[in-house]
């Protein structure tokens, strides 16, 4: 870029996008000297609860004076790509009435950034990425026959950069997939996956799922089809799984014939009080946590899970 918004920016000080704008956009600098865009806020604004969680970019709500909205860079050397990301953001939001829809606005093309920037990589999919998406469509799958198509595609929301892997109007579904024979722990890559969101309950679905080059079972490309297969008689529904699985990185030009995916056993547990896990707010300059749950410590909260609880029937 030719000038670089930041310049001559230290850490608290900040420089309005545009001195002319509807809304409050601010260029800041936050801890490491690492280059953000900032929202201010009115005190009256709703935050949501869940926001999108993008590789080497964090974004969250803190308090700078008064109310904001804060996304920052976490790698440096993207920060040319950071500044296009940030200036998309606020020409998006810049023709909402007010700061409710700009905000909502924001969180929405940050999602769509999320969709950019993750991609599919040249060589397809890991192997463990094909675990994780393979659990992921079982339970798309489960939902899609016991409830609907529609309400099953709806709730599909971690392509889209959610905390969740799958969020209902009374439930959240956190899912893993992990090897049968493996270790009982399952790995939780941020600490928003296992924040409670006000209102919903909130799971946390475990799956054996393993692999061989064996004649039995499908390939990728099989539970892919398997699921398509419960969408066929709603368009608009298929339209939407594309995307997500777009957004995963799945390609159906990718060469998953070999692997073959076994779906096993399943463990739903309710994340309620006393369950193991990290939750903001964490300490200040603490940031992209990591860790390992051992499963062995949530017996007494595995749960008889029914579908109709995502509607709150249950």
């Amino acid at each position: 870029m030719s000038n670089d918004p930041w310049k001559g920016l230290t850490e608290g000080n900040m420089r309005r996008v545009d001195a002319h704008g509807k809304h409050d956009f601010f260029w800041a600098t936050v801890e490491n000297k690492a280059p953000a865009l900032l929202m201010g806020l009115k005190p009256e604004t709703g935050t949501a609860s869940d926001l999108p969680a993008l590789k080497n970019i964090d974004v969250r709500f803190r308090t700078v004076n008064g109310k904001a909205l804060v996304i920052s860079l976490l790698d440096s050397t993207h920060r040319e790509i950071f500044e296009t990301l940030c200036r998309d953001i606020v020409e998006a939001a810049e023709g909402a009435p007010d700061q409710t829809v700009a905000l909502d606005r924001v969180i929405r093309r940050t999602r769509r950034w999320h969709f950019l920037l993750k991609g599919g990589s040249s060589q397809g999919l890991s192997k463990e990425e094909q675990r994780g998406l393979v659990g992921e469509l079982a339970f798309l799958r489960e939902i899609a026959t016991h409830v609907s198509p529609e309400t099953a595609i709806e709730g599909w929301t971690g392509p889209e950069g959610a905390a969740k892997d799958f969020e209902f109007p009374a439930a959240c579904i956190e899912v893993k997939a992990r090897r049968g024979a493996a270790k009982p722990y399952v790995r939780i890559s941020s600490e928003d996956q296992l924040s409670e969101v006000a209102g919903r309950q909130l799971f946390l679905r475990v799956y054996d799922v393993d692999s061989a080059v064996i004649p039995e079972g499908d390939n990728l490309h099989g539970h892919v089809d398997n699921t398509i297969a419960l969408f066929d008689d709603y368009p608009h529904c298929l339209d939407v799984l594309e995307e997500r699985l777009e957004a995963v990185g799945y390609d159906r030009g990718h060469d998953y014939e070999k692997r073959r995916w076994i779906v096993g056993a399943s463990r739903t547990f309710e994340v309620a009080e006393g369950f193991p896990r990290i939750t903001p707010p964490l300490t200040s300059g603490v940031h992209n946590v990591t860790y390992a749950i051992d499963l062995a410590e949530c017996v007494h909260f595995i749960s008889g899970f029914e579908p109709a609880i995502l509607a709150g029937e249950a």
